[in-house]
Parts: structure tokens; sequence; C-alpha cells
């Protein structure tokens, strides 16, 4: 099916295929004005910009150059300043002419083959989008979404002072998630993680990174990436799992470490290979959690099975986590709300190869410090944010929130918050040649948004979904329809 979108006031992340942005870069935003673009099979094919003499399109290629073609199509007129009842007008007008599917259909071909198509006017389904503002849609590279119950309790006892390693060393935390998962159905399991999906879904995120780690048991663990393995095929957005079976010690092996450890690489490692149940693997390296010598060990085990690692680190202090994930050639270090210089430095020398990932979610539900990433992008690093949506100490299913926290408590700007969740975000999976941006050859994940100067008004209306329709592979996955 082909598609086209057009009369688009200002399309964000108009960036080339693979683009990810460090430091200084971060606050560049790659914008088309009164744009439209075409998309085939779910992958964009063709964008450009409307002006009074028709289409001119604008195809960037991998190596970054742009080149422009001229067709004939009727200038629409912009409406970009939208009353409510537009609005409202709009959602009417979506449902009323496109089609919604949930086939996946996966990218046909290579940047440099789709430049070449020449695309009748004609045999385009047109949609107008009526002067709205679109972007990438939005990457969550950091979530534990299947659990089996909130931590009310535990809210509670924060409150009253009890702090994170308190509740851990008690039992509480990850340890209280494994004992409500572990007597939970699969099937209700998959039932309230869809839930979560959906409402994610309806907040602008169409690339969602899911982990195991409530399970600590060979079946448990089995069971959680089940879940997951069929949210991918349930679900049109684009899911990655990761094994975190060393995500704490289970209560019975509390005094046995490295009796758990052979566990995880004897049993659980072996059949997670062998079911095609995971994109990469994780472990908690903190302190009162896995040690780097316990974290390398089980990296070593991974690499042998080819599953790129990912990490949390540095949550507690400054303990490791960064340089045995850089050692390791991690994808990601996550957390950091403990980096120095030294750490950043090594950051920095991966050149992108290992992303510094932020959880501000955690650090404001949590109160501990955040993250200090506008050290990290003064330092020339290309950080990333995530939601780390979790039962215990980041129930946050909006990275609209987690920009707005970015901006508010780590002093990111808006342009930086928005690069920090889109191709920055689809660095930490490695996905940058697929989501993140929009460009020929990429998927065609977008969102239509329900105001104007969109990359500022998100981090600015805290609380507020500026989403007004979620696309992923060219098709509306999610609406928010005004009342979210």
């Amino acid at each position: 099916m082909k598609t086209g979108f057009y009369n688009i006031s200002v399309l964000y992340g108009a960036s080339p295929r693979g683009t990810f942005k460090s430091g200084s870069a971060m606050m560049q935003l790659d914008v088309l004005e009164n744009a439209y673009l075409i998309v085939v099979d779910g992958t964009i094919v063709e964008l450009g910009t409307l002006d009074s003499e028709g289409l001119k399109s604008y195809t960037v290629s991998q190596s970054g150059e742009g080149s422009f073609k001229q067709s004939q199509f009727p200038s629409p007129e912009s409406t970009i300043n939208k009353s409510e009842a537009d609005l409202k007008k709009d959602v009417e007008i979506f449902q009323s002419i496109e089609k919604t599917s949930s086939e996946k259909t996966p990218l046909k071909a290579e940047a440099g083959e789709m430049e070449s198509k020449n695309l009748e006017l004609s045999e385009i389904h047109w949609i107008d989008l009526q002067g709205a503002e679109i972007m990438p849609g939005l990457v969550d590279s950091h979530t534990h979404i299947v659990f089996a119950a909130p931590r009310h309790e535990e809210f509670a006892l924060r409150i009253q002072g009890a702090t994170y390693e308190e509740i851990a060393a008690a039992g509480g935390g990850i340890l209280n998630s494994a004992k409500k998962l572990r007597i939970a159905l699969e099937d209700q399991l998959f039932e309230d993680a869809s839930a979560r999906v959906k409402l994610m879904m309806q907040w602008g995120t169409t690339t969602l990174e899911i982990k195991s780690g409530y399970g600590l048991s060979v079946d448990s663990e089995l069971k959680m990436l089940r879940v997951i393995k069929r949210l991918k095929s349930n679900f049109p957005i684009h899911i990655k799992a990761t094994f975190l079976g060393a995500h704490a010690f289970p209560m019975e092996f509390k005094e046995r470490r490295e009796d758990y450890i052979d566990l995880i690489l004897r049993d659980m490692l072996p059949q997670v290979v062998a079911e095609e149940l995971a994109d990469h693997i994780d472990v908690f390296c903190d302190e009162g959690f896995f040690t780097p010598e316990q974290t390398e060990r089980i990296l070593i085990k991974a690499e042998q099975y080819g599953l790129p690692a990912k990490i949390h680190g540095n949550e507690l202090g400054l303990t490791g986590g960064v340089q045995v994930g850089v050692k390791h050639g991690a994808w990601s270090v996550d957390h950091l709300e403990h980096c120095s210089e030294l750490e950043m430095e090594l950051f920095k020398q991966t050149n992108g190869a290992t992303i510094p990932v932020a959880l501000p979610g955690t650090s404001y539900f949590l109160g501990i410090p955040f993250a200090p990433t506008r050290k990290m992008i003064d330092f020339g690093l290309p950080v990333a944010l995530a939601t780390d949506f979790n039962p215990g100490s980041s129930p946050v299913a909006s990275l609209q929130t987690v920009c707005a926290l970015a901006c508010t408590q780590m002093k990111m700007m808006p342009q930086e918050a928005f690069h920090a969740v889109t191709c920055n975000a689809a660095r930490a999976l490695r996905m940058e040649n697929e989501v993140g941006s929009l460009a020929v050859g990429m998927s065609a994940d977008f969102l239509v948004m329900r105001s104007t100067d969109s990359v500022k008004t998100i981090p600015y209306y805290l609380g507020q979904n500026q989403v007004l329709h979620t696309y992923c592979k060219g098709r509306r996955v999610a609406s928010s329809a005004l009342n979210s």
C-alpha cells in the first residue's frame, strides 16, 4: 500500500539514516517545513516540502547528501494554529479515512534502492494532516513492564524515610516483585503488560525494550521472556527483549551468590538462547548486587552465545558498571546517577559504541541524585533517556514525562531531550538505521502532535499528552483522542 501524508507544518527528525547525536549536536534540530512523506509497505520512500509549485521531494542518502526532485501537487493551505474544535475534527477525519491494521511489515530495501523509485501521485492514498507537526516515534530503551503487581507498600515506606537499599535488604524491592511473579499466571502477566504497552503507545512510544528480571529462577525467567515474545507477536510496534536473570540474588541464594551465577550460566542462558527469547543480556552491576567481576563472568558467557550486553550501572555509587560495560562492548550503560569524569571519558573513547542512558523517573521517584547529563552532554557524549517503567522505582509510562524531568531537574534543553528519546535511544538498541529519525529507508514511525513548537511543548506541559496520533510502519496504532 502506498500512502502519502501531506500538509505537515513541521517535520522534526529529518536526519540521515543511522544518525545519533553527541554533545553540542544534540541542540541541532533537523526539520522540514510545509512537508510531506510517502510510505510504501511501512517504510518511508520519499519525504520533502510543498511550495507554490507543488511537491519538492528531498531524499537523504546514507552519506547524508540530499537531492531534490519536482512534481505537481496542490499546495494546501496551512492550518497550523488549531483550535480545540479543529483538533476534534482531526480525530473524526483520521478515523473516517484510515484503514487500521496490526500487520507487521519488515523493511524491504536499503535507502539507495528506495531513492530510485518513481512513484506516480495517482497511485498514492493521500492523508491531509491539516497543518499538524510530526516527529519520529519515541524509543524507550529500558523498561520492566512485565510484572505481577505494583509495590504501593514500599512507596509508603520511602515516604517515611526508608531507603531503596534498606527495603531491598529486608526482602523488598526486586525480591518482592520476584515473589509475586513466581506465582502469577502467564496469561495474566500478558494481559497486564498488554495494557501497559497500549498506554505507552498512546503517549508516543513506537519502539520498546522490555527486560525480564523479576523471575530469578529458571522457570519464572523463561515465563517472563515468553510473555515478552507474545507481546512482540501481538503488537504492531517494535519490541526488543532483554534477559536480566542477573537482576538480584534471590533469597534462597542470599548466602550462595556464586551458585546463583552458576544457575544463570548453566541453566537459564542456554534455554533463553535455544528458544530465541532475548535480543540482549543485562546485569545489575552495583553496590549490593552484582560485582564487576561477577558481571564480567556473565558477559563473557553471553558473548559466546552472541548476546550483546546492556548494563544497569552506577545507580547506587561509582561501582565499576561503566568500566566493565565499556570493556565488553555493552551497547549501553543505564542509570548513571553516579558518573564522574573518569566514566565520561570512558564513554567518549567508545565514539558512541556504548551509550549512556539516564533514567530520571527513577531519581524522581526514589529521591536519589539525577544522572549528570548536563555535564555528559557538555563533555561531548550522546546521551539517551528512558522511562525504566517498573513497579517499584519508576512507575512512569511516558517518555514525555521523562523529557520534562530531564529539562527541569537535569538542565537538558528540550532539543537535547528530544534527541535523547529518539535517535540516541535508537542507538542504545542498535536500531538507528530503522527507527529514531524520519528518513528514506526507515520505518514510518511518527507522531502527529496536538500542539505547535512541539519539541518545546512536550517538556513544558508536564503530564499533558502532546501526541494526537501514534503511527508505526505507516499505520495509526494509537490515539490520545483529546482525553489524555
